[in-house]
Order: C-alpha cells, then sequence, then structure tokens
C-alpha cells in the first residue's frame, strides 16, 4: 500500500506485527510465564561485535529483570514478614525483556516467511533459556539440534 493510506505499513511496524505474531503462538501454553516479560526490538545491538567469534552479530539479548527489594523470592510474589502493605518503601520489580535486533534478523531471512520462523525461533530460544528450559519445550516445532 503506498504511504498515506490506512492499510500501509512501514518495515518496521511490519517487523513488529512478526514478533507480536510469535508470541501470540506461544500464549496459549505459555501465557503466565509470558506475562512477566516484555518484549522490544531495537535496531542493531548497542555494542561492537567481537569479530572472533564465529556469530558476531547477536540477533537478541535477554534482561533478566530483578526483584524488588524486601522480597525473599525472585518472581516477587511472596513479601517479607512484616512486609505487608508496605509496597510503597520497596522499589519496583524490573520485569525480563526480550531485545530483538530487527536488522540482524533481516539481514538472516530471505523473505517475508523466513523472517517470521526466524523471529519465532529467537524469542523460543530467549523465553527458553529465561525458563531455564529446552527451547523444543516450549514449541516442539523448534528445530532440532543435529
Amino acid at each position: 500500500m503506498p504511504p498515506g493510506v490506512p492499510l500501509h505499513r512501514t518495515r518496521s511496524q511490519r517487523f513488529d506485527d512478526l514478533v507480536l505474531l510469535a508470541v501470540s503462538q506461544l500464549e496459549p501454553r505459555w501465557e503466565a510465564e509470558l506475562a512477566g516479560i516484555e518484549f522490544a526490538v531495537e535496531e542493531i545491538p548497542p555494542i561492537l561485535p567481537d569479530l572472533d567469534d564465529p556469530d558476531p552479530i547477536p540477533l537478541a539479548r535477554l534482561e533478566p529483570g530483578s526483584a524488588p527489594r524486601g522480597l525473599q523470592d525472585p518472581a516477587g510474589l511472596h513479601s517479607l514478614p512484616g512486609q505487608r502493605g508496605t509496597d510503597d518503601h520497596r522499589e519496583p520489580r524490573a520485569p525480563a525483556r526480550i531485545v530483538l535486533y530487527r536488522r540482524p534478523l533481516l539481514a538472516r531471512a530471505d523473505g517475508e516467511e523466513e523472517l517470521a520462523e526466524l523471529v519465532l525461533d529467537v524469542i523460543v530460544e530467549q523465553f527458553a533459556h529465561w525458563l531455564g528450559i529446552d527451547p523444543q519445550t516450549v514449541d516442539p516445532g523448534y528445530p532440532a539440534e543435529e
């Protein structure tokens, strides 16, 4: 669609749509766990790659988040004894974030369909890492290691 037409979507917006689609594919099985994660898109990684690394440009990063001070458990579900009702004195919990790098992902894919698969695979890998489980447990369609 030409720019200015309501149906027109920029490349960046179409990429964001692919991220949302990938997350929605995981939601039926992982809705509760996904509620603790934010997803973001950046154009490129913020650091220069190590040129000696065989895969020098990352496709995504995982920011594990943090629990507020005054909480026993890292998920932030239970307050310490005597802490209930004093939430105003604690720092809020920083949610985990999965940040995808749009340009490196675009450079690795040949076409929209391959890009959609790659975005899903990267999200599955990062989400599985955050959960501490195998990517195939998160998505049985995730490619098996050869």
